[in-house]
């Protein structure tokens, strides 16, 4: 086990990236966490509109990435139904997403590099890839993507940003991250019992 002060260190050399499809619950919870911990992290959503719940499940409420801030959804909503999206606990989340970042982030428009990208579901992971396999290629730095199925209710998105630490962690300490990867994948999921999606890729 790496010295705190250390780790640390290490973990702010790890450029990461924590993506869902719309940049609200999952990944900003592991986004919030990690950078807690201090890793050098962003957030991300990977569809073509921010989707919330609305006040029937046919009529979600979406917005447009980076042009809608996370302050003009919070009062939308709460101009709509302050209760409904209290109860519900959107205003509580938006109101966390606020303190963190201006507004939701499209993956798709990001030209940035990562060194660990993480999704939290199937469908975002085969976004990330087909978005990174028809770029092209200029640097040749390599990127992992990595899938930890992540339920989209709060408890499940605690719980994976505890789980995407964790596999962080273990990535900040190896020497060689190309080299190793699939031994820590495989440590990882002896442990947390999870199945974890993995492709790299190179810029």
């Amino acid at each position: 086990m790496l010295p705190k002060r250390r780790a640390q260190r290490f973990n702010s050399l790890l450029k990461i990236a924590v993506i869902c499809s719309s940049n609200q619950n999952r990944s900003m919870e592991a986004h919030n966490f990690l950078s807690k911990k201090g890793f050098n992290v962003r957030s991300f959503g990977s569809g073509n509109q921010v989707k919330l719940p609305g006040a029937a499940p046919d009529k979600p409420n979406t917005y447009d990435f980076c042009d809608t801030t996370y302050d003009d959804i919070y009062k939308d909503l709460e101009s709509k139904d302050k209760n409904l999206y209290t109860q519900n606990g959107l205003l509580h989340m938006l109101d966390r997403n606020r303190r963190i970042k201006r507004a939701p982030e499209r993956f798709q428009d990001c030209l940035d590099e990562f060194d660990l990208i993480f999704s939290c579901e199937e469908r975002v992971y085969d976004q990330i890839n087909e978005h990174l396999t028809e770029r092209e290629q200029k640097t040749y730095n390599s990127v992992h993507i990595l899938n930890l199925d992540i339920q989209d209710n709060h408890e499940d998105a605690t719980i994976g940003a505890f789980m995407i630490c964790d596999l962080c962690a273990m990535v900040a300490e190896s020497e060689d991250v190309d080299d190793e990867i699939e031994e820590i994948i495989q440590t990882f999921e002896g442990k947390c019992g999870r199945e974890i999606l993995h492709t790299m890729l190179t810029y």
